[in-house]
């Protein structure tokens, strides 16, 4: 298969410097703040994005090594196959947060429920759009059984380094 090289767009600025104890989802991360340091080449691709609320963010997880097919993911004890969780350790390491759009200055884009550690790769931004991003009569597999369990509360740990 042919590889695909992507260069960063941009670095995410947070206040996390560790893993430890970083919210798990943007949704647990209410009130966080940071910024993306969007590189000067792509400052006019951030037309018309300041009237959308939200923005999807697609990120690398600079930090992880390695990836692992099975993991024991933060909202379960059970082992389970990568690709039926949000885990960072994953063959190609590319996370994905819906986020705040709080504002845009030239080439700073202010953003709220971070959950990504300082200095993350930016790879893409895309808008968040209700009709197109959600989806009704979805069955969520094993997470169904944890579905009420309060994400505000979970933090990261170190199973992930």
């Amino acid at each position: 298969m042919e590889q695909i090289m992507i260069k960063p767009i941009g670095i995410i600025h947070t206040p996390y410097t560790d893993i430890s104890d970083m919210p798990i989802q943007p949704i647990a991360a209410e009130g966080i703040t940071g910024y993306i340091e969007l590189e000067p080449e792509y400052v006019e691709g951030l037309r018309d994005l300041d009237g959308f609320s939200h923005i999807t963010l697609l990120y690398h997880f600079h930090k992880i090594k390695d990836y692992q097919l099975k993991v024991i993911p933060f909202m379960d004890t059970q082992e389970r196959g990568i690709f039926s969780t949000k885990a960072p350790k994953r063959p190609n390491a590319i996370g994905m947060s819906t986020v705040k759009l709080t504002g845009i200055q030239g080439n700073l884009i202010y953003i709220e429920q971070v959950d990504m550690l300082d200095g993350t790769p930016l790879i893409d931004i895309k808008p968040f759009y209700p009709r197109y991003d959600n989806r009704e009569n979805v069955t969520i597999g094993w997470l169904e059984k944890n579905k009420d369990m309060p994400l505000e509360k979970l933090r990261a740990d170190e199973r992930f380094r």
